[in-house]
């Protein structure tokens, strides 16, 4: 086999295009924050100033937003230190967007040490999260099925004190902002709060309930960080547990998602991707098996590969399964969430890039799909190329938008 470094000089480039879109006017400080009847509160300002620092921390100069940010942020919260409506009910979208907010947050005081954060991330943790210590085992499991969840999903369903999300089960995407409160606060009522949470989503049967992959990957990287913080082996054993059942059962061939289990027919999104990666990057370095490093490789020269556009953003694609051979784009961009996650994944990969080679053999196989592939590297046909030569995996931040749109892939011969 032959070892295929990652380029540093395409990592950069990307970095620079992710920089250019998050300096445009859909994330300044006009924009980035949401109205208070927004359907996903904290979830924009949280993604964006997490993608913020995480430029900052990948070598890119400052978006004056940042700062900006923080200096609105207090006037910005309601009366209980938080985004949005103060609900009777456990508003599951208010949930996740706030773990994306205290990502940000813990990740701004992480390089700045700015105190007034920190009592903003305890805030929100108090009066938003704290509460449902004693709540959490009664989510619901048992709803009409919902099959109209757009892109950006919407509370469909009020059940029990809950109002749920189309995006189902993305509560438990708080897993991952909360565990970075707790490594960084050792509050041990958010340590009660969090072993519940685990329990109850590892209770849940994500294939059935046809559960969003992101989220669901999104806690599982949650997961692997209280291993790290307590080195309790259930949150090992739990976050590797979901990484199977999303490899043999929720990432399509190209090394993308299906956005929810069992839905062959919507899309893939690239939050879910990149959140693929880092979960098995950070299994590899944990246990040394080398099946984890593969799949990553894998998922960045395959999966991550795709998702970029021209403008620096991130999109989605068509789901490549047994039953669709054809890739390619669904959404050329989805500026409300990927793009600013998009930061976050190119951040992980610059700093783990030497563990993200891919090996190629000396020739193109086909493997037990009928997939074309050269080792790690997935080979398709260009739709409408009378030659039938086979390439990897179109790079669309290198093509124009009209390309982009227009371009498919056969991958399954």
């Amino acid at each position: 086999m032959n070892r295929l470094e990652l380029s540093l000089k395409e990592l950069e480039e990307r970095l620079s295009l992710n920089h250019q879109r998050l300096s445009e006017p859909f994330y300044d400080i006009d924009n980035v924050f949401a109205p208070i009847d927004a359907r996903w509160p904290g979830d924009k300002e949280g993604r964006a100033l997490l993608a913020f620092v995480s430029l900052l921390n990948a070598g890119q100069s400052e978006i004056p937003c940042m700062e900006k940010m923080i200096e609105k942020l207090p006037e910005m919260l309601n009366e209980k230190g938080y985004l949005g409506p103060i609900k009777e009910e456990f508003f599951e979208q208010q949930l996740s967007g706030h773990s994306w907010l205290l990502r940000g947050l813990c990740e701004y005081y992480l390089r700045f040490k700015n105190e007034e954060i920190l009592k903003i991330i305890c805030g929100i943790t108090e009066n938003l999260y704290l509460p449902l210590t004693d709540k959490i085992f009664d989510y619901p499991l048992r709803r009409k099925e919902d099959l109209s969840g757009e892109v950006d999903g919407h509370t469909s369903q009020a059940i029990d004190g809950w109002l749920l999300s189309t995006d189902t089960c993305c509560a438990f995407m708080s897993i991952d902002g909360l565990s970075q409160v707790y490594e960084i606060t050792k509050d041990q009522r958010i340590k009660v709060l969090l072993d519940r949470m685990v329990e109850k989503f590892m209770q849940i049967d994500k294939r059935e309930i046809k559960a969003q992959t992101h989220c669901t990957l999104t806690a599982a990287r949650g997961m692997i960080r209280l291993y790290s913080i307590t080195k309790e082996e259930k949150f090992l054993e739990n976050a590797k547990s979901i990484l199977k059942i999303y490899v043999d059962y929720g990432m399509t061939y190209t090394y993308e998602n299906y956005n929810w289990w069992g839905r062959p027919e919507t899309w893939t999104e690239p939050c879910a991707v990149i959140d693929s990666l880092m979960l098995s990057t950070e299994l590899f370095k944990i246990t040394g098996d080398a099946q984890y490093r593969t799949l990553a490789a894998r998922i960045y020269h395959n999966g991550f590969a795709t998702i970029q556009r021209c403008n620096g953003g991130a999109g989605t694609s068509k789901i490549v399964c047994e039953t669709r051979s054809i890739l390619q784009i669904s959404g050329f961009e989805a500026a409300q969430c990927c793009t600013m996650r998009l930061s976050e994944g190119l951040r992980y990969i610059k700093e783990n890039s030497e563990l993200l080679y891919a090996e190629t053999a000396d020739e193109i196989t086909k493997d037990e799909k009928g997939i074309y592939r050269s080792g790690d590297i997935i080979y398709a046909e260009t739709v409408g190329d009378e030659s039938h030569r086979l390439h990897p995996l179109i790079k669309y931040y290198k093509l124009t938008k009209d390309e982009t749109m227009t371009m498919q892939q056969k991958i399954v011969f």
